[in-house]
């Protein structure tokens, strides 16, 4: 509680607090742009196979004497007839291709820009046998996010929140805007690797270095600020792209305003609890009186000095000198637990959001409507979630959101296709929960890991997130064996992974860990830790098992030490 008594010696959540919060929240409205940006630069219109050059429209009839039709009398897109058909077409367009050969669009298609005057699927010709190219630029990037997650997870926690911060701005800003002028496909593919790797690191920091600032009581309120910043975002792509339709001018206009984002980030104040579980005692002092004199509280800052450090630090500086390695997440007991079942989390939620929000053209209605449905929801969404957070804690909050939106999911597996509006109803309230899980995950998963480590385990669990939302293009594909095959997979996983929020510790109202041995010391982790062990144990040897149940008791109280002196060694 050391820690935190300073923040509120300093002004607690003074005029430092409202300003950094909102300059280091504002870039994740551009971040939800680029998430879901392919919904738009990567849209794919009415297309058709262009007629030879040779052809003549006005003495063959009309295009479609060309077009050979399916089995349910649509034009086909991918296949154009060798010679044109003769005569007048039949009635209702119902005839079939007979023997008429058919060939490949060998000459190039010719697209409907009524909508989408120009995407990379438009330009490059991503159609057809192409089509897989299109997911792969969204895989890609997703990739690009998994990487960022494992790498600047583990830079932050040893370089600091601040200068990943600055590092990723930049990185954002140059690869997204090159990203608009790439002559060719593999080029934007690199470039959108890149975006995702810094987007990834602005998300973990953002959240980290917010809450790291924050009293204790205030730390659900910047999760839940974080979070409607971010759907408020898919309500700006929603009108961005509808003004700007054209997919370069998208991109760059997502993509430029990071240039000024670097540029202010400069003037960020680094984490002062990282800088007190890094042991830099007199960089902790010196950020703690910066934000007193811009608290108006210059009078309590001047109090502070080293020894008042020493001595309210004590712990930190004495147990968290060194800095754990992500090794450490499965070396000992207590994170290993905690690893294991928040990897199922971010998993599970990531996995069914992305398998609803990257089809909106599979709704059959406007792209621009459902987008703005999609952001609109997330706001009473999250609203219901931050008071669930507030009052009943993290832990109900995870498991109802998880649930809700598996339960959402399945139900809709078994309407009829035809039943649009429930279908589409079902799906949007599913997303609704998976927003506000995601809300909920990020300050959850924040508050459970230590300072020492808490990079590096919101690195890890977003790199679980990425991990889904590679996979759930994947599943989607499985529709071919039956429509509602992926719903069910989408519906089944989260609804599994509520379960395991079970087995977390409740975060409401208790301090921020900064060591390992404060989250061991937690009476909740105390009690799952001996669940686990007991379990363990049943698993040993009859021989071992028969050990006396004093003496097992006395092996129980001796574990917490024993992993403190580990990691005192490994250290």
């Amino acid at each position: 509680m050391a820690f935190n008594d300073l923040l509120q010696q300093v002004g607690g959540v003074g005029r430092f607090q409202q300003i950094q919060v909102t300059l280091v929240v504002l870039p994740l409205l551009l971040m939800a742009s680029h998430n879901t940006l392919q919904n738009f630069t990567a849209a794919i219109p009415a297309h058709h196979c262009r007629p030879p050059a040779h052809a003549n429209l006005s003495q063959d009839g009309e295009l479609e004497a060309w077009l050979p039709r399916d089995g349910q009398g649509q034009l086909e897109s991918c296949l154009l007839l060798t010679v044109p058909r003769q005569g007048p077409p039949f009635p209702n367009g119902t005839e079939t291709n007979g023997t008429g050969a058919t060939e490949p669009c060998t000459n190039g298609w010719v697209y409907d820009n009524s909508t989408f005057p120009s995407t990379i699927v438009t330009e490059w010709d991503l159609v057809c046998s192409n089509r897989a190219l299109r997911q792969l630029a969204q895989s890609l990037y997703m990739v690009g996010v998994l990487l960022g997650a494992m790498v600047f997870g583990y830079l932050a926690d040893r370089l600091g929140r601040r200068k990943l911060l600055i590092l990723n701005y930049l990185q954002t800003a140059v690869s997204g805007t090159c990203a608009a002028f790439a002559p060719n496909f593999p080029v934007y593919c690199a470039f959108r690797l890149l975006s995702g790797m810094s987007l990834a690191g602005i998300a973990l920091n953002c959240m980290t270095l917010n809450v790291e600032w924050m009293p204790i009581h205030t730390r659900a309120c910047v999760g839940t600020l974080t979070g409607y910043v971010y759907s408020l975002g898919q309500f700006l792509l929603a009108g961005v792209a509808l003004a700007v339709p054209h997919w370069r001018h998208l991109q760059l206009l997502v993509s430029v305003p990071f240039f000024a984002f670097f540029i202010y980030s400069w003037f960020f104040i680094e984490s002062a609890r990282w800088y007190s579980s890094s042991g830099r005692l007199d960089l902790t002092l010196r950020a703690l009186q910066r934000v007193a004199w811009i608290n108006g509280k210059r009078e309590e800052g001047t109090k502070l000095s080293m020894e008042v450090l020493r001595a309210s630090l004590q712990k930190e500086l004495t147990m968290g000198k060194g800095q754990a390695s992500a090794l450490e997440l499965l070396r000992c007991p207590a994170l290993r637990h905690l690893f294991l079942c928040l990897s199922m989390l971010w998993f599970a939620t990531s996995f069914a959001y992305y398998g609803l929000v990257m089809d909106l053209q599979g709704f059959g209605v406007n792209i621009y409507l459902i987008q703005v449905i999609f952001g609109a929801v997330d706001l009473p969404a999250k609203l219901v979630g931050f008071l669930v957070i507030n009052s009943l804690g993290r832990r109900p909050a995870q498991m109802a959101s998880l649930l809700l939106a598996g339960i959402c999911i399945l139900v809709n597996g078994v309407v009829p296709q035809d039943q649009s509006i429930v279908r589409t109803s079902l799906a949007v309230l599913g997303k609704g929960c998976l927003a506000a899980s995601f809300n909920c995950i990020f300050l959850y998963t924040g508050e459970l890991y230590p300072t020492v480590i808490r990079q590096t385990g919101m690195g890890m669990g977003s790199t679980m997130a990425r991990v889904g939302s590679i996979v759930s293009p994947l599943v989607s594909m499985t529709a071919e064996l039956y429509p509602s095959v992926p719903l069910f997979i989408y519906g089944t996983v989260p609804v599994a992974a509520s379960a395991v929020t079970a087995l977390l510790p409740e975060t409401l109202g208790q301090p921020l860990p900064d060591t390992v041995q404060d989250m061991e010391s937690s009476p909740q982790l105390l009690v799952l830790a001996w669940t686990l062990h007991t379990q363990d144990a049943a698993l040993l040897p009859p021989r071992r098992r028969g050990k006396p149940r004093r003496q097992e008791h006395e092996q129980q109280k001796q574990m917490v030490p024993l992993q403190a002196s580990a990691r005192e060694n490994v250290l």
